[in-house]
């Protein structure tokens, strides 16, 4: 009988991709667990999208509490472990919103979790996503695929499974169980410390389980060990059987002690103090010499050579003349500084950037500080010069904040000091020196101020990094409104860098790669071309209507706050004024502008829209989070739930009258109309339509249009009464949001579950336009939502007729609008309003990644 030669029959897992993004080998993964293949043997993403998918069909065996990580087992026994992001378990579950639970059996392409790309690429050390098989044993041979791949379509992983795999024999003899360990890793023993303690583990042929009271798991398991869920500060035991039991013990045991090579892990007391988990451990440094990590303050990529920011030096005399004529140059400099720091906060304010405007407006609070003074005062009476007093106080008092816990405190550091160095360079008499960088730059710097960003050159500067700060400091906010790509808290070694080195700086994962291939600086370059041609091309067709395929126009309209802003606007395309907030007319001066000031302002931003643009002015909307110095307001608890828009303007009748005659009297000049806010019962909407039309009669000035802000749910619910007073809605879908899910926008936790399209949220919108609609009134929406492009197709398809945008994101909603048909977006709208969550709102949408 012939010998049988046929190839035995291989059984093949072909894996989906579970995001759309770039393919990355797992060993050039910036972290040793995952490069050095400690969890299994896998891939990694660079992902474009942010809806995690099922590569295959198999069931949910692993949710990491973070919700960062999943793990899904297939009918093959085959372990899968996603893990999105690099350090995300630091996130704590924010940014992310698991779409299965434990035990769910899902197909491939079934979405098993989404994330908020943004926030995690802005709070986590990288968005590269590991897929990773957790048992290898089980696969013969792994064959990856390389480049870009879309989620759900293509092949990225082929396994073909080891058919001649054995379960592990059995073990016999003595248990040896160790003492009560108190877990030290301050996050538990997610991915990374897990994957330390098996590793450690499988070098004993005994069998290892690892307890906390009834549960247990074998210590051999990754994803074993992730599915206990076991915390900072749980108590576990170690139990073994087998030949090398009582070794394995002792090891382990001082391995799990000492915190499994972990940063920020130490040997733990028995009673855990739970502050301790507010500090989060250092940022780990890269293996990779040609890979810097650190915070990812402001997202972007950009490809340029560096250039070091090095400080002035300034000679201080430490003894000075007599402390009267000390304490006068002291005083003459603050005074000159206060007025260099004016001139830039209305310089940015003209620019029509209120938010940087205000950090200026607080560098002017510190040059008021008495305890400043004070301190820098006591010492000039002791003999000291001012230079030298000014200088050891506001050292002292910045390194005294920097050194808090509380990070937004420990970043205001930076404005004291660069207020401090303002007054101190006045005092040595030393010019700003003002330097004129090369194009193409990305600064290195331990650290830049405000004053720095506010003066840079944004033609020759396209990114930076700096030693300090993070991403809630002032200089990433600015860097983030100018749209400058940004890391901070990168290692020293940096600065040593040459001026010119080629380096391609991603802001939104936070690293910076040294010594890139040219086909990488390429690639990277292409990308950033591709996305300023796009901006190009809806630059280019800013003028022209957002109609859609079938001929449905919606009208795209600027949200601003001031002249400026209507001129760019204008300069956008825009057709018309959506919103103006006229809040910040009132801020940043000592008492409230005078009628006749208002007049001038509305009137001037009505002549550069023209006649034939709309501009709706909203009365001022203060109080909870917006307050004015010179209006008396008592604290109060619940400020959101307290006097607030329109509420303060019956509170304060002469301030809302002397706004409403100004805004009757710019009428003339285009078609101003007018919108009350915090509407929120039928008798505020009547009470502020009589005291307008009392202001009209005594002017004797004809009627404008008159609307209100659907923000309170009671507004939405009672649509088709308040319809029928008004002439038209604007929906204020940040405040709406807020109190329809009873969460602070503002809150540090509670921020990224506030999701504007939340069914609830979507509808109320449906059920202000339809009552709205029952009296031919239109609805607008000023809120947020109006410029994401996720959320445009449901607002067209809910009936709202005007989108109020952001002034730069005139021309892209425009080119949106033109790329949709009515009736694809109304059968969207109308299967979101079924839905259940956000997250299924957001993977329904088709537009979540373009």
């Amino acid at each position: 009988m012939p010998l049988d030669t046929r190839t035995p029959v291989q059984t093949i897992l072909r894996l989906n991709a579970p995001l759309s993004g770039y393919l990355r080998p797992i060993e050039s993964v910036p972290d040793p667990v995952f490069a050095q293949k400690m969890v299994g043997d896998g891939i990694s993403i660079d992902p474009i999208s942010n809806i995690l998918r099922a590569p295959c069909d198999g069931e949910i065996i692993q949710i990491h509490p973070s919700n960062h990580a999943v793990t899904l087992k297939t009918a093959a026994g085959v372990e899968i472990l996603m893990h999105v992001g690099l350090d995300t378990v630091e996130l704590r579950g924010e940014g992310f919103s698991p779409q299965v639970k434990l035990g769910d059996r899902v197909t491939a392409g079934y979405p098993l979790l989404e994330f908020d790309i943004d926030y995690v690429a802005l709070h986590a050390k990288s968005l590269l996503t590991q897929i990773v098989v957790t048992n290898p044993e089980r696969i013969a041979e792994f064959v990856f695929q390389q480049g870009r791949v879309t989620a759900g379509q293509d092949i990225f992983l082929e396994l073909v499974l080891d058919e001649d795999s054995q379960e592990q024999a059995v073990i016999t003899g003595d248990i040896v169980t160790s003492e009560p360990i108190v877990i030290s890793n301050p996050q538990g023993l997610h991915a990374r410390p897990a994957a330390v303690l098996v590793n450690l583990t499988k070098k004993y042929q005994s069998q290892v389980s690892l307890l906390r009271s009834r549960e247990r798991a074998n210590a051999k398991s990754v994803v074993a060990i992730m599915t206990m869920q076991v915390a900072y500060g749980d108590r576990v035991t170690l139990e073994a059987r087998g030949a090398d039991a009582k070794t394995a013990i002792t090891e382990l045991t001082e391995a799990i002690k000492a915190g499994l090579g972990e940063a920020g892990a130490a040997p733990a007391p028995a009673s855990i103090d739970q502050s301790a988990l507010k500090a989060p451990p250092p940022q780990p440094k890269s293996d990779d010499p040609n890979i810097i990590l650190a915070v990812a303050a402001s997202s972007g990529l950009a490809v340029g050579n560096t250039y070091r920011v090095r400080e002035q030096t300034l000679a201080i005399e430490e003894v000075g003349e007599s402390p009267s004529k000390e304490r006068r140059k002291l005083e003459d400099a603050i005074a000159k500084a206060a007025l260099e720091v004016e001139s830039i906060r209305a310089k940015v304010h003209g620019q029509g950037n209120p938010g940087k405007a205000a950090i200026f407006a607080a560098h002017q609070e510190i040059l008021d500080d008495p305890e400043l003074m004070d301190i820098a005062t006591s010492a000039i009476n002791k003999g000291k010069s001012a230079s030298f007093a000014w200088q050891q106080t506001y050292t002292n008092q910045a390194n005294k904040l920097a050194q808090l816990k509380n990070e937004l405190l420990a970043e205001r550091a930076n404005d004291i000091r660069d207020v401090g160095m303002r007054v101190l360079r006045i005092l040595t008499g030393i010019e700003a020196t003002e330097i004129k960088y090369p194009h193409n730059t990305i600064l290195l710097a331990e650290d830049l101020t405000p004053s720095d960003m506010a003066t840079l050159d944004r033609e020759r500067v396209v990114g930076f990094c700096t030693l300090a700060g993070g991403a809630t400091s002032h200089v990433a906010i600015l860097a983030r409104s100018m749209g400058i790509p940004a890391i901070a808290g990168v290692e020293p070694q940096v600065l040593d860098l040459a001026d010119g080195t080629p380096v391609i700086l991603d802001g939104t994962s936070g690293i910076l790669r040294l010594n890139a291939p040219a086909a990488d600086i390429e690639y990277t370059q292409t990308r950033i071309a591709n996305r300023k041609a796009k901006q190009a091309a809806d630059l280019e067709n800013a003028f022209a209507p957002a109609i859609t395929q079938d001929g449905h126009q919606v009208e795209i309209v600027a949200n601003i706050s001031s002249l400026k802003d209507a001129e760019e606007a204008v300069s956008l395309g825009t057709e018309g004024v959506g919103l103006l907030r006229t809040e910040f007319i009132f801020m940043g001066r000592p008492q409230a502008p005078t009628e006749d000031e208002q007049t001038g302002i509305y009137r001037s931003i009505a002549e550069v829209l023209g006649a034939d643009k709309p501009m709706i002015i909203r009365t001022l909307d203060v109080g909870g989070d917006k307050p004015l110095p010179y209006l008396a307001m008592a604290p109060e608890e619940n400020p959101f739930l307290g006097e607030r828009g329109i509420r303060l303007g019956f509170d304060q009748p002469e301030l809302q009258r002397t706004q409403l005659r100004a805004i009757l009297r710019a009428a003339s000049a285009g078609k101003l109309r007018v919108m009350f806010p915090m509407i929120g019962r039928i008798e505020e909407l009547r009470m502020a339509k009589a005291m307008l039309e009392e202001e009209r009669q005594a002017l004797n000035l004809p009627p404008i249009e008159v609307g209100i802000m659907i923000e309170v749910p009671s507004a939405a619910v009672m649509a088709e009464q308040f319809a029928k007073e008004v002439d038209f809605f604007s929906v204020g879908t940040n405040d709406l949001t807020q109190y329809t899910l009873a969460m602070d926008r503002g809150h540090p936790k509670l921020a990224p579950l506030v999701d504007g399209l939340h069914p609830a949220v979507l509808r109320l919108i449906d059920h202000a336009v339809k009552g709205a609609g029952r009296y031919g009134k239109w609805v607008g929406v000023c809120g947020g939502i109006g410029s994401d492009p996720q959320a445009v197709p449901l607002l067209i398809g809910l009936g709202v007729k005007e989108l109020s945008v952001s002034v730069s994101m005139i021309p892209t909603i425009k080119a949106l609008v033109r790329s949709l048909s009515l009736d694809q977006c109304q059968k969207l709208a109308d299967r979101t309003l079924g839905l259940e969550t956000a997250a299924e709102v957001r993977s329904l949408v088709p537009l979540a990644n373009s």
